[in-house]
């Protein structure tokens, strides 16, 4: 389904972070519905290293690109040296989507450096280009806020910080630039591709295997009071795809506008997979940096980006469950 009214076929795109789970669902897309459009990939792809928690510093792989015919080019946003294999290309818009997006990363310096310097870096670059800017921001920002709405941001961890701070960034090279800026704070994004996130993968991905390798869904206890705005991969696409023609830059929700629990989860994925199991409830380990409660009000992304959600929870995750089978089966 194409989503905007522009022919990529005649432009040059580049995705920050292609390989990894939005980065190479947007390359997909792009590639399905403008064969001749010229999509440059840039990714730091994974490798072994791990932050202080554990988890993979780099969650790009290959295996998500397997079938892409554009290019791909390996490099880290943070460094300069590789910034500069970019800038040989003209590009009409650039998504960024590579950061770290760990929310349980500690490092301040880091998270600052990779998701808020490197995006300075490259908002010169798009001005220098005249490159339509559509980013990767996060309903971290918000916080403990019960009010999912610009102006009410209160982020509780370092990620939902940094992301704040890519969204001042980029209101003030809006107001000093003449190209179009879009950020888009994405609530809990599950789908295709989301795989090789391993432990930051979504809930969906992770009860869906439990449930499928016999075991019961690990819930967190009041599990069923934890309620979050989980929206799928394909309202996230045509988030970025209708970005590209926003009446108005500046920073919008992408999230369905309502708010579902944890044991709707699930209840959902049973149902799906037709399992009757009874579930087991753990302490959660991350009381006071995990929001207990998000739901995104998109007023204004329906009116100055035309997004409209298709998928409801229960129909994102029945288009989502032959996958997640896909990857149980070949584990």
């Amino acid at each position: 389904m194409k989503y905007v009214d522009i022919d990529f076929n005649t432009k040059s795109v580049l995705i920050t972070g292609g390989a990894g789970f939005i980065g190479s669902n947007l390359a997909f897309y792009l590639q399905t519905h403008y064969p001749e459009c010229e999509i440059v990939v840039f990714d730091s792809f994974r490798n072994e290293e791990t932050f202080s928690n554990g988890n993979l510093k780099s969650f790009g792989h290959f295996k998500n690109l397997l079938g892409f015919l554009g290019e791909v080019i390996s490099g880290n946003i943070n460094s300069s040296t590789d910034i500069q294999k970019l800038k040989k290309y003209t590009f009409d818009y650039i998504f960024h989507q590579a950061a770290i997006s760990d929310t349980t990363v500690m490092d301040q310096g880091m998270m600052v450096e990779s998701n808020v310097n490197a995006f300075k870096t490259l908002l010169d670059m798009a001005c220098e280009m005249k490159a339509c800017m559509v980013y990767a921001s996060s309903a971290a920002t918000y916080g403990d806020s019960h009010t999912f709405n610009i102006g009410f941001e209160c982020p509780n961890n370092v990620y939902g910080f940094s992301k704040l701070m890519m969204d001042n960034l980029a209101k003030k090279y809006s107001q000093k630039s003449s190209i179009e800026i879009v950020g888009l704070r994405y609530f809990n994004v599950y789908g295709e591709r989301e795989f090789f996130k391993h432990k930051t993968a979504s809930m969906i991905l992770q009860f869906g295997l439990q449930l499928l390798r016999g075991e019961n869904a690990k819930l967190f206890e009041g599990s069923d009071t934890i309620k979050r705005d989980f929206v799928y991969i394909e309202d996230v696409i045509q988030a970025n795809m209708k970005a590209c023609t926003a009446l108005k830059s500046g920073v919008y929700n992408v999230g369905t506008g309502q708010a579902r629990s944890f044991q709707d989860i699930v209840d959902i994925l049973k149902k799906e997979l037709n399992i009757d199991r009874n579930d087991q409830y753990i302490p959660n380990p991350f009381v006071g940096q995990y929001q207990f409660f998000t739901e995104a009000d998109i007023t204004l992304s329906q009116k100055f980006l035309q997004y409209v959600p298709r998928f409801s929870l229960e129909e994102g995750i029945r288009a989502y469950v032959n996958e997640i089978k896909r990857i149980h089966n070949d584990a």
